[in-house]
């Protein structure tokens, strides 16, 4: 029995953009737990991913022809040069913008995934004639939770077309320190775990969201697009408001809460760690004086996947 060549795939990771001076991002819909309504992009950075496929790259694998393989430095190169025609402000916008021009340019490629993750920076305070404000020019990056977007991308007829998405804020890091328990679970001869009625609770956390129409987040104006921004806050201050009784309970109030706000959204996904800090030491004169400590591996593990009207109240 012979082998035959079933897909294939590839690409270029890891292209770091630094675009200056892109289109500022305005006219967001304010929400309650929010302050976000914009940002200036005078800086406008993201590590971005390319994936192509097609049958087109079969010989380069098969037989070492080459004469339909674009080398992935051209893919860099690419995408370097192109994001400074970028016209728009989202980072949704900037991969719908490459992979297009992907499409348009290799007729080869039959269809793309790209994907991209925000670097962030914040402008500096600097003194000004009112007061303390921010730079128009020096910046501090951050390595916190960043937004996230990618785009799965096809021909259609003669055009290219975003056949799915996905978008994300990753990497929260978030600690409360009073305002959760962790109680009532299963107990048997394996279980070491003490009831907990109150408990600083530290998660890692991604969160993920597709729109119920990809044009909604790509339209210009931009009153329907859902910032990170905007998502990181609500589930901020879902967790400060909110007293779970697990980390479970938690993900669904702020899944609950992002659906609400945003209508135009189907689906918020969350991937949790709890991560909580082991107790070292407790004070002898004040119970609410501790000292902790980074848990030992292994981590709890969790996921939730909300569909917009499909939520119930529990």
């Amino acid at each position: 029995m012979s082998a035959s060549i079933f897909d294939t795939y590839y690409g270029k990771r890891n292209v770091t953009v630094y675009r200056t001076y892109a289109q500022p991002l305005t006219g967001i819909r304010p929400i309650p737990e929010s302050g976000f309504i914009g940002r200036s992009n005078t800086l406008f950075a993201a590590d971005i991913d390319v994936i192509v496929y097609g049958k087109n790259f079969t010989p380069a694998y098969e037989e070492g022809d080459n004469r339909m393989v674009v080398a992935t430095d051209t893919m860099k190169n690419f995408i370097l040069k192109q994001s400074m025609y970028y016209p728009g402000s989202t980072l949704e916008g900037l991969l719908e913008f490459l992979g297009a021009g992907f499409l348009a340019t290799y007729p080869q490629m039959g269809s793309l995934r790209i994907s991209a993750r925000e670097e962030t920076f914040d402008h500096c305070q600097v003194p000004a004639a009112s007061g303390p404000g921010p730079s128009d020019r020096l910046f501090a990056r951050r390595h916190d939770d960043r937004g996230f977007a990618e785009l799965l991308m096809a021909r259609e007829l003669d055009r290219a077309v975003v056949s799915d998405h996905i978008c994300g804020r990753l990497g929260f890091e978030l600690i409360k320190i009073t305002g959760s328990s962790f109680s009532n679970f299963v107990r048997d001869q394996h279980t070491t775990l003490p009831d907990r009625t109150d408990r600083p609770l530290f998660i890692h956390m991604d969160v993920k969201w597709r729109y119920a129409d990809s044009a909604t987040m790509l339209a210009e104006p931009t009153e329907s697009y859902v910032p990170a921004e905007q998502i990181r806050d609500i589930a901020q201050v879902v967790f400060h408001e909110f007293n779970s009784r697990s980390i479970q309970h938690l993900v669904h109030e702020m899944g609950k809460r992002i659906l609400d706000r945003f209508p135009q959204l189907n689906e918020v996904s969350f991937d949790a760690q709890n991560r909580i800090w082991d107790n070292a030491a407790t004070h002898d004169g004040d119970p609410r004086i501790k000292a902790y400590c980074d848990p030992r591996p292994p981590y709890g593990s969790l996921g939730l996947v909300m569909k917009q009207g499909e939520q119930d109240d529990g």
